[in-house]
Formats: C-alpha cells, structure tokens, sequence
C-alpha cells in the first residue's frame, strides 16, 4: 500500500472502515472456533482485496505489529489459505478463497474426532448399564436414555459425513453458484415445514 499524498476522499474511507469492521467480525468468528483473530482478519482483508499486499501493509492496515504478522502469515501458509505471489521474501500474498478443504480437514480433525470419542463411551456405557440389567441388578442409569444419547450422537456423525462430502467450489463463480443452489435448498426445507 503506497502512502497518500492527499488525504483519502470520505467515501474511500467509510468503504475502508466498513472492510475493516469485516475483517473483525470475521476474526471474532474465527475466534468462536478456537482459532486466532488475525487468522481471519488477515485472510479476509486478502480475500477482498483486488490486488496482493505485503505484510508490512497488512499489518499498517490492521493496527497490528509486523512479527503478529509474519507469525500469523506463516499459519496462514501452512493452512493453505494464503500464498505469496513470488519466491521473492518481501512478496505480496494474496489469499486462497478455495477455503473447503481447511475446513474439512479442521472438521475431520476436531468435530469428528469429538463424535466418535462421544459415540465410543456412549457405547462402552449402554453396554455396561445392559450387563448390570441382565445380572438381576436394576441399574440407577437408563439404558433407553443412553441408547437415545448414542442415536443422536450417531445422527450428528451422519449429519457431519454429509458435510464433509460436499465439494465447495473453490472459484468464485463456482462459489456463487454453489451459494444460490443452497440457499435454494434451505428455503425448500423452510417451506416444508
């Protein structure tokens, strides 16, 4: 970002604040989710932009230190959601919007990883309040009531296999597509109700 010699005119500078109040309700987000702010704040002043940016613009940008930066852009690599546009060090990045699959691969690795823990000891316990029941005992613990937790714990393992199946586009034209397609099929199921 090259500094300006004049100051920018107002309605520049209300688009500007306006992108910067999107990248922080998106950094709140990412938040929500046990990921850093700056992840999604970085990410998501990259995805609106037109052109790449370096990270000393990127960090003037958002009011951040340069090593919050460089530290956050390096993730950002590694998670597939920014590249540099050259090998040269001081590169501009600009962001990947083909964002499915890091989601994906977070959804396998923490939600998935969560159902199946939940599934696994639901079933350890319908078995051992069943073994209780049938030894003549009346277990203080009702096997019908954990079998309906294992059944919804299940549910939710198909819900999330679906999730995860689905192939988000990764262009924007595919993207806006896709979003029109599902937007389609929410108000469908709206309507069914």
């Amino acid at each position: 970002m090259t500094l300006q010699t004049t100051a920018p005119n107002p309605e520049e500078e209300r688009l500007h604040r306006r992108i910067l109040q999107v990248c922080d309700v998106t950094g709140e987000f990412i938040e929500y989710w046990g990921f850093k702010s700056i992840h999604g704040r970085i990410w998501t002043l990259l995805a609106l932009r037109r052109e790449p940016m370096n990270q000393i613009d990127i960090g003037e940008t958002l009011g951040v230190s340069r090593s919050l930066i460089s530290t956050a852009m390096s993730q950002l690599v590694d998670y597939g959601l920014v590249r540099p546009v050259s090998d040269h060090r001081l590169a501009p990045y600009e962001a990947s919007v083909d964002v499915w699959p890091t989601i994906a691969e977070v959804l396998r690795g923490r939600e998935w990883m969560m159902l199946e823990s939940a599934r696994n000891t639901l079933e350890a316990a319908l078995l051992e309040a069943e073994r209780f029941d049938k030894r003549g005992g009346r277990s203080p613990y009702d096997p019908e009531h954990i079998r309906m937790l294992l059944t919804m714990t299940e549910l939710a393992q198909s819900f999330l296999k679906i999730l995860l199946s689905v192939r988000v586009p990764g262009s924007m034209a595919g993207m806006g597509q896709w979003v029109t397609r599902a937007k389609r099929l929410v108000s469908t199921f709206r309507n069914a109700d």
